[in-house]
């Protein structure tokens, strides 16, 4: 019984990795300025996407939505503040700043979706969302281990 016991507990271990690391991740935005998540753990060297749905029923033009992975290190008040000024590339900089973008969604409007691809080394980069004044809000963090 004890040995079905481990073999059990060993094979839920590496199914919740499986999950974790090297899969897509879904982060949600929505109305209120919030992703549903503030940390996202992956495996450093290991390909992830990450898929962006803003679940908001705002218009795009009022409260649009977008992930950006940013170098870590990164200021992003700094960053922010940059991309309030990026509306012609969608808020993205095409400064200095745009350096220590890493990938980034496309703006999503209402039940919009995007999907990005990203492999990182070990350590801890910010996200958030820089749409003028949401990056005080939406913003977290990926440790890659």
């Amino acid at each position: 019984m004890v040995n079905i016991m481990k073999k059990t507990t060993i094979l839920l271990s590496l199914l919740l990795t499986s999950i974790c690391f090297g899969k897509q991740i879904v982060v949600t935005s929505d109305d209120t300025m919030k992703f549903n998540v503030s940390e996202i753990t992956v495996e450093a060297g290991s390909e992830n996407k990450l898929l962006l749905k803003n679940v908001g029923q705002m218009p795009k033009s009022a409260m649009g939505h977008n992930l950006v992975i940013l170098k870590a290190g990164t200021d992003i008040n700094k960053f922010g503040m940059a991309a309030m000024t990026a509306a012609a590339s969608a808020y993205i900089p095409q400064d200095s700043n745009k350096s220590d973008v890493i990938a980034h969604t496309k703006i999503l409007g209402p039940n919009e979706s995007d999907e990005i691809t990203f492999t990182l080394s070990k350590g801890e980069y910010p996200f958030i969302c820089s749409f003028p004044g949401h990056y005080a809000m939406m913003k977290g963090i990926i440790i890659s281990k």
